[in-house]
């Protein structure tokens, strides 16, 4: 019989976080508070550049930005804010979006599995993701509940089961 097998990748919808961002600018537009403090959000190439005219502005805007992201099911983990800085008379906070698994988090993930996990079960790095294989599938949704289990900073999911 033949190993069965999956692949713990880290992606993100990229729709998802387009319609977050979309929600988030819709419901500053409209907020009194946020009425002519010239609070935006928008894609800045690969970023995402959030802008108030105060630091705890721009830091709401945020706020806003990850309340919409959970509500469309993207992890936050996946989200990499940096900190409010002032340039000219505005705040701005940068953010990017983290896909892929770091060779240095893959290691960790298979030495994790190698030492927590049944026996019997592979896992090698392939690129930015990371397969898992066996002989017992049973062996495998233990690796995916052991995963699930753990505090990782970084989001993973689990596809390419068979």
């Amino acid at each position: 019989m033949a190993d069965s097998s999956f692949d713990i990748v880290s992606k993100v919808e990229r729709v998802e976080v387009d319609n977050a961002l979309t929600q988030t600018a819709k419901e500053i537009s409209q907020r009194y508070d946020f009425k002519g403090v010239g609070a935006s959000i928008e894609w800045s190439g690969e970023k995402i550049e959030m802008r108030a005219d105060s630091e705890g502005r721009a830091a709401a805007v945020l706020d806003i930005f990850q309340t919409k992201l959970v509500k469309r099911g993207v992890s936050l983990k996946a989200l990499d804010a940096g900190e409010p800085q002032l340039s000219g008379k505005m705040y701005k906070i940068f953010a990017s979006i983290q896909e892929g698994i770091s060779q240095e988090n893959a290691k960790k993930v298979a030495k994790m599995i190698r030492d927590e996990g049944p026996k019997g079960v592979k896992a090698q790095v392939q690129g930015d993701e990371l397969r898992v294989s066996s002989k017992s599938r049973d062996d495998l949704q233990a690796v995916q509940a052991l995963l699930k289990g753990k505090d990782l900073d970084f989001a993973i999911q689990f596809v390419n089961y068979r």
